[in-house]
């Protein structure tokens, strides 16, 4: 199970199932069928990772080096 996510869905009191990704904090979201949960919470997972990037390279060194990588997932 290496190089992958988890998502982990929870029916809802009142109805429809949250999502999160354990590995992810902060990725979490909700919808009414698993499916639109799955959706939401991976739309989530890009938009933490686009905002904590953007904030990273905001607060980076000028000295600092980059290296864009894609996942292995």
């Amino acid at each position: 199970m290496e190089n992958q996510l988890t998502i982990v869905f929870e029916p809802a009191e009142e109805g429809g199932f949250t999502a999160f990704i354990p590995e992810v904090p902060g990725a979490i979201s909700e919808g009414e069928t698993i499916e639109q949960a799955r959706e939401m919470v991976l739309d989530a997972l890009h938009e933490l990772t686009q905002y904590r990037r953007e904030a990273a390279m905001r607060s980076k060194g000028p000295r600092a080096l980059v290296e864009h990588i894609a996942p292995a997932f």
